[in-house]
């Protein structure tokens, strides 16, 4: 029997959204008051007008998961239970992502299986990727979807410039990456099996209609898990927690280690993105930074760290000696123990956070700028090649100029010891870690300037105020910054 192919648009009405079952009435009416209901669209341009980076992240967020109110989410079910917001509101999410953007990508960018697009399938409990070499050309990418194949495009922010805003706009809600990936699947079928991932999932439906089943973690140990899981079966993974039908305009969450799949039903395809976060951002990501760091310095100032392990040591420790009862297996724990409370000591927290920080920026997709930035950044300088030569307007930067960070996390100063370095996103590529982190050195006379910087936003600044040791360096200093595209000035500059 041949498959209707149904758009969302016809399947569903619009009517008023509807709170999810476990969350409060006055907790609802609160967020409301934060976060009217309007069109991604509107919101953007709202938040277009937002000139705190931070607050931006914040109302974006909040539109997201309306009207579940922000604070209650991250204090009840923040990595500890998935929620479902049932919305009867088609168009909530429209201008997110659509099955003819797909199809544009498709046919006017360079998309390589298995790099940016994934076919996929999941029949008799058997889960396949049926990726060919190659581009992936709108031809077979539509004869894989037409014999029931789940495409799931990777990296959907690299060609989509909506869901590189958005996502750009997220990561500072995060202080962690925000990824996405977009997912399309004729009807009645199924592309991935049963499966935990080591992100938190925001399941954002924007077409259609998707069975979805999510599941307990199976055991403390894989609560919160570090990576993402194997295929289970059926068998495996017990009785559905949350067993709900998301249509467009719905939203699904769950946290790293739920165990989850979604099968499309028979009268309508699917597509959703899934947005994501936190992936790698645990204490005990954290830890591994600050033990490694602090073992270090530990062995380079407390000679008790250098002095050899006893001679005979492997003879009565090991696993083939962990059963013997022997006084030198106790005394040689016992001075385990010991330096492992004198690591505290010598723990540079403040530089492993940094560690992380690099890291997060090198992540980070750049920021998507409004019409005012783009006015009085460096993006917007207007040099261009007119009647044979070059027409360029040298932006003069005085000391009564005004000038802030493009964005509260586009900079970072770290030290490596040796030298400080300003790392930065502006420069990023939309495609994760194409091109190796940006930074530049700081003089050390700048530091203070630098920080000032930093923690003076989102407010404008004066050049003339920086603490530098002269005029000129302040000039030199806001100079670099522009030229980075890290700062931009109040107002447009004037030759």
């Amino acid at each position: 029997m041949e498959r209707k192919h149904m758009s969302a648009f016809s399947l569903y009405q619009i009517l008023p959204p509807q709170p999810p079952s476990n969350v409060k009435k006055t907790d609802v009416k609160k967020a409301e008051k934060c976060v009217s209901i309007e069109s991604l669209d509107a919101v953007l341009v709202d938040l277009g007008s937002i000139s705190n980076s931070r607050e931006r992240a914040a109302k974006m967020f909040k539109w997201i998961i309306h009207p579940v109110p922000e604070a209650p989410f991250f204090r009840d079910t923040w990595e500890k239970k998935p929620i479902y917001v049932r919305r009867r509101n088609p168009d909530y999410y429209k201008g997110l992502f659509s099955t003819a953007e797909f199809d544009r990508i498709l046919r006017e960018e360079n998309v390589q299986f298995g790099v940016n697009l994934d076919v996929t399938s999941y029949t008799n409990g058997k889960r396949e990727t049926l990726n060919p070499p190659g581009r992936a050309l709108p031809f077979t990418v539509w004869d894989f979807y037409e014999s029931g194949c789940s495409l799931r495009m990777l990296n959907p922010q690299a060609f989509s410039s909506t869901v590189w805003n958005v996502l750009s706009i997220l990561q500072e809600q995060f202080g962690s990456m925000a990824g996405a990936n977009v997912y399309l699947t004729p009807p009645g079928t199924q592309g991935f099996a049963p499966h935990y991932d080591d992100i938190e999932a925001f399941v954002v439906q924007l077409e259609g209609k998707k069975h979805w089943r999510v599941y307990n973690p199976r055991s403390e140990e894989e609560v919160l898990p570090v990576f993402s899981s194997p295929n289970f079966d059926q068998s495996d993974i017990g009785k559905p927690i949350l067993d709900v039908v998301l249509e467009a305009g719905d939203l699904l969450y769950f946290p790293r280690g739920f165990i989850h799949q979604g099968r499309c039903l028979p009268d309508a395809h699917s597509l959703h993105i899934t947005i994501s976060s936190f992936q790698k951002n645990s204490w005990g990501d954290l830890m591994q930074k600050v033990v490694t760091a602090a073992l270090e310095i530990a062995m380079e100032e407390d000679v008790e760290f250098r002095k050899g392990l006893p001679l005979d040591y492997l003879t009565y420790m090991g696993v083939q000696n962990s059963d013997k009862k022997d006084p030198r297996r106790e005394k040689f724990l016992s001075q385990i123990e010991n330096l492992m409370k004198k690591l505290p000591d010598y723990a540079p927290v403040d530089a492993a956070v940094d560690q992380k920080a690099k890291d997060f920026l090198h992540d980070c997709l750049p920021p998507v700028l409004t019409p005012d930035e783009l006015a009085t950044s460096v993006q917007g300088a207007p040099v261009r090649w007119e009647d044979g030569r070059v027409k360029a307007m040298a932006p003069h930067i005085t000391t009564q100029t005004q000038i802030k960070l493009l964005r509260a996390g586009c900079a970072r100063l770290c030290s490596d010891g040796d030298a400080v370095h300003l790392y930065y996103t502006t420069d990023n590529s939309r495609v994760y870690h194409k091109e190796e982190p940006k930074s530049c050195e700081v003089q050390a006379e700048h530091t203070d300037a630098v920080e000032f910087l930093i923690h003076s936003y989102p407010s404008f600044v004066t050049v003339g105020s920086l603490p530098c040791d002269s005029t000129q360096d302040r000039i030199a200093l806001a100079e670099l910054l522009f030229e980075k595209g890290i700062i931009h000035t109040a107002e447009p500059l004037q030759s």
